[in-house]
């Protein structure tokens, strides 16, 4: 047997048997570094403080999360990466439990009973498989995105039996790249070698980023016919009927999706948000709430969800029922720092809803001065803030809270969407002077730092953009500039860690913002050289 004693592991299960159990099957295996927690809660706490080599979650984590939706959770906050090691335990055989955890991609599923041997078969075979993409898992941690790439096909050379896998990641690599017509060929060549459904879907994405949505729309469409267990496929197909505007297409699909597997919250939230885009309030309401329900446990519970469901029950004329739902959000999320704010715009809906026109501009009045801080509050959440300030005659903080809007703007079609709030109000005007204001505030920012550069003061120019990534930290300018001064300072002052690793987070950032910059390559590269030279 392999040695295994210096790998860590993390069991989570509410049973303390269960745990016990799967302690001495882990010690069979020559593990011995484990520890245990009883809920999702816990879990998040020490995964947060410490890292795991393993991470084996019971899916029926009793009252609260369920294993699907904590790994839902640990993923979308970066708390886990996407190839650590986790495996979901279930007793439960209902496809709807196991397609609800697969969807996410774990490493593996397991159906109790099991035996230390078998324990084993799996841990092996995921540590093989890790050991060898670890070059390349390594690579991306680092941004270095095209390296990765010539790794994948490295290992596809050195690993023939691999090799799908390796040009399943490349194929992702490019997507995240920006570069979606090197994904097209990638997975219509995977689709000739064999007939995989996730092959289909790569290209129906590739397809969908090249704004070619009639054949990426066939192609999706073809899977969910063929294949009503392969959720992915929906949410791709909800997303392509929505950027064409086929919103009633779009909540069928969601609809769909959410009967075969209705654990996933983004998916129950998105169908919540496209059901009241189309004006079925009833699907909408009852969306929302199984979210705030489902969420109730999750230690990333989101204040906005409270205020969707009650912009939805007040859309219904429930003022009582949406008044019930704003006590249980100063009740149940007290000391989360979104709180206040979506407190009083929720407030705001009801009071305006029952035409008390007074209380609702005081409250918009809190709602503006908590947006102030940097709170994390959603775009999509201060439009309505801004939206309800134009219906209640308040422009300045309507301006104010669009600004921010406006400079945090990815790209084009989100600055139209903020001019469309002003639009629907009748205030293009209003409109007009805020998108002036926004992008001379942005071009201040930028060119201060550029010219601290110019001048040699590498020093200044970093602690300028850093300040303006403050400010806006959601402008693709800003952040790709920010990253720019770094690199500078770098090349011209030496080494400095912690600043190299905030140039990556912040190229990661920048990618996320703008995939298809193709100045972003370049700039990763750039950081690439200045490791190497270090050494690092």
């Amino acid at each position: 047997m392999k040695d295994f004693s210096k790998l860590t592991a993390l069991i989570i299960d509410p049973s303390s048997g269960m745990r016990a159990n799967l302690h001495n099957m882990l010690n069979l295996c020559r593990i011995t570094k484990i520890e245990h927690a009883v809920s999702a809660s816990t879990a998040i706490r020490q995964l947060q403080n410490k890292s795991f080599d393993i991470i084996i979650c019971e899916y029926d984590l009793g009252q609260g999360q369920d294993g699907q939706q904590l790994l839902e959770d640990l993923r979308h906050n970066r708390i886990i990466s996407l190839w650590a090691i986790y495996f979901i335990v279930t007793a439960e055989r209902a496809y709807e439990k196991v397609v609800s955890a697969a969807e996410l991609g774990p490493t593996d599923y397991i159906l109790k009973p099991f035996t230390a041997d078998m324990l084993l078969e799996r841990i092996v075979r995921a540590l093989e498989k890790l050991a060898i993409f670890q070059p390349v898992h390594e690579l991306i941690a680092h941004s270095r995105l095209q390296d990765a790439v010539q790794a994948c096909l490295a290992g596809e050379a050195a690993h023939p039996r691999l090799a799908v896998d390796f040009m399943r990641l490349r194929a992702e690599l490019h997507i995240t790249l920006g570069e979606s017509q090197q994904a097209e060929q990638l997975y219509r060549q995977l689709i000739e070698m064999r007939t995989v459904a996730w092959a289909r879907l790569g290209l129906g994405k590739a397809l969908f980023h090249q704004d070619r949505l009639e054949e990426a729309e066939e192609i999706l469409a073809g899977l969910v016919e063929e294949n009503n267990k392969y959720m992915d496929a929906y949410d791709w197909l909800a997303k392509t009927h929505e950027r064409v505007g086929q919103i009633e297409r779009a909540k069928a699909v969601l609809e769909g999706a959410v009967a075969i597997s209705p654990h996933a919250l983004r998916r129950l939230r998105r169908l919540g948000e496209v059901a009241l885009a189309a004006g079925d309030v009833k699907v909408a309401e009852r969306s929302f709430q199984q979210v705030v329900t489902k969420a109730k446990y999750s230690e990333f519970r989101d204040p906005e969800d409270h205020v969707k469901l009650v912009k939805t029950l007040v859309t219904k004329g429930d003022a009582q029922q949406a008044s019930s739902v704003i006590r249980d959000l100063q009740k149940s999320l007290q000391g989360n720092e979104k709180m206040p704010a979506c407190r009083a715009i929720s407030a705001a809906l009801v009071h305006e809803s029952l035409g008390d026109k007074t209380r609702a501009v005081e409250e918009l009045a809190t709602a503006v001065a908590a947006c102030r801080e940097p709170i994390g509050m959603s775009a999509e959440m201060k439009m309505l803030l801004a939206s309800s300030c134009l219906a209640n005659n308040l422009e300045q903080g309507a301006s104010e809270v669009m600004l921010d809007v406006m400079n945090n703007a990815a790209d084009g079609a989100a600055m139209a969407k903020a001019v469309s709030i002003f639009e629907k109000h009748g205030r293009t005007d209003l409109a007009e002077q805020t998108s002036r204001e926004s992008r001379k505030q942005v071009v201040e920012l930028v060119t201060s730092g550029a010219d601290k550069a110019r001048q040699g003061d590498y020093k200044g120019a970093v602690e300028q953009m850093l300040t303006a990534v403050q400010k806006l930290p959601d402008n693709p300018q800003v952040v790709f500039n920010a990253a720019v001064a770094i690199l500078k300072y770098l090349e011209n002052l030496g080494w400095d860690g912690n600043l190299s690793e905030r140039c990556r987070l912040l190229i990661d950032k920048a990618r996320q913002l703008e995939p298809g910059n193709p100045r972003l390559s370049p700039l990763a590269e750039l950081h690439g050289q200045i490791l190497r030279k270090h050494g690092r």
